[in-house]
């Protein structure tokens, strides 16, 4: 026999608790990922363990916080950018971006087509990897006419290679020995979600942070003309394109910052509540990645993605170490 508070197995999760002994946990450890002490890759194992040990208490409300976390956490950062800086950097990330999207685009196609996978599916995946991950599938899905269940699978997959993103690429950066710019420019181009991008950046240095941030956020406005080429490719002119108009305030901050003098007092402290709501943006993403969800993504697809990111991974990692 055993009280309500006491943990116990079950075929649901690892351990059966009540709603208030979850949500306290839970809470907890949203907490916890706003000090200093949590790393962003912490916070996404965090994550991770809550979803199989307990669950998510406010699942229903996941997607939107997350969402909304991102774009006020990379506003946030704008604060602590220098405009010519990131004019450079994403100078020489641009020619990076054009061929990297474009290439996984057409291998996503391709790749589809021979596991026979779903075709909305396999596009999700795709241009998740091309893109900026879950940001992309967000604003694609609508404009495809993507059945929940074909979201599910691409986001999962996608969440899913971001968390091993997360721990590897800070690890190879530094066995190979690769520059802030090397780093920051591979991290952008490889990674999938910004949020991960970030998390992994800002491990590795403040200047690779800044070459990812601003590489990654230009990358994500090519949204804009494939969401207008899905609606040819899947013949539906009916659905509105959702623009990321969070990118123009973190241009915003970084104009504030590189020429108004008077931000300068106040940006540390936005940089400090960025990076904090970042590292609590992991810990939501982890916290989402329930057994249900890593279940229902499936063999295919996540060979797929697999796949398509080893190949966008390691074409990058050439091309910055010996074109950069």
């Amino acid at each position: 026999m055993h009280t309500q508070n006491q943990l116990t197995p079950t075929s649901g999760f690892i351990f059966d608790v009540n709603d208030n002994t979850r949500k306290i946990l839970f809470t907890g450890c949203m907490a916890l990922c706003v000090t200093t002490f949590i790393s962003p890759a912490i916070a996404l194992l965090m994550g991770l363990v809550i979803a199989q040990l307990t669950g998510h208490p406010y699942l229903h409300l996941n997607h939107k916080a997350t969402n909304l976390l991102l774009q006020i956490s990379v506003v946030g950062l704008g604060f602590g950018m220098n405009m010519h800086h990131v004019m450079q950097a994403g100078k020489e990330g641009i020619l990076f971006t054009i061929a990297s999207i474009t290439g996984t685009l057409i291998l996503g196609y391709f790749m589809g087509k021979w596991l026979n996978i779903e075709q909305k599916t396999s596009y999700l995946i795709a241009a998740g990897t091309a893109i900026c991950g879950g940001s992309a599938i967000a604003a694609i899905s609508p404009v495809i006419k993507a059945q929940e269940k074909q979201i599910s699978v691409a986001l999962g997959c996608v969440f899913i290679l971001n968390a091993i993103a997360l721990f590897v690429f800070p690890i190879i950066g530094h066995h190979l020995n690769m520059s802030q710019t090397q780093f920051g420019l591979w991290c952008a181009i490889a990674i999938h979600d910004t949020s991960s991008v970030v998390g992994a950046a800002s491990k590795y240095g403040a200047h690779a942070l800044e070459v990812a941030a601003t590489v990654k956020l230009a990358r994500a406005l090519w949204i804009i003309p494939v969401a207008f080429m899905s609606t040819f490719i899947f013949k539906n002119k009916s659905k509105k394109i959702s623009i990321p108009y969070f990118i123009g305030l973190f241009i915003l901050a970084m104009i504030a910052n590189t020429y108004i003098p008077a931000t300068k007092l106040i940006s540390p402290y936005m940089i400090i509540i960025a990076k904090a709501g970042l590292t609590l943006t992991l810990f939501l993403i982890g916290a989402g990645l329930s057994r249900k969800v890593l279940a229902s993504v499936g063999l295919k697809p996540l060979l797929q993605g697999v796949v398509l990111w080893i190949i966008i991974s390691s074409a990058a990692l050439y091309a910055v170490m010996h074109l950069a």
